[in-house]
């Protein structure tokens, strides 16, 4: 930052939704393509928990949770 930035932190005041960062679901972003065939999140969980479900036991170990 450069020097003459002054700011005046007397006058802040605590973030309001600090407290639902835990809460909020993580957001990803889909190919189009991908988009077109699970078109709500419970598709996309169900297919990616099948997925898990699939992988050896060794690489869902190493995967951290």
């Amino acid at each position: 930052m450069r020097a003459e930035y002054r700011f005046d932190y007397s006058r802040s005041r605590p973030n309001r939704f600090a407290d639902q960062a835990g809460e909020t679901p993580l957001v990803v972003v889909l190919d189009p393509d991908v988009a077109e065939i699970f078109t709500t999140p419970e598709a996309v969980n169900k297919a990616l928990r099948a997925l898990i479900t699939a992988m050896p036991e060794d690489i869902k170990r190493k995967v951290p949770a």
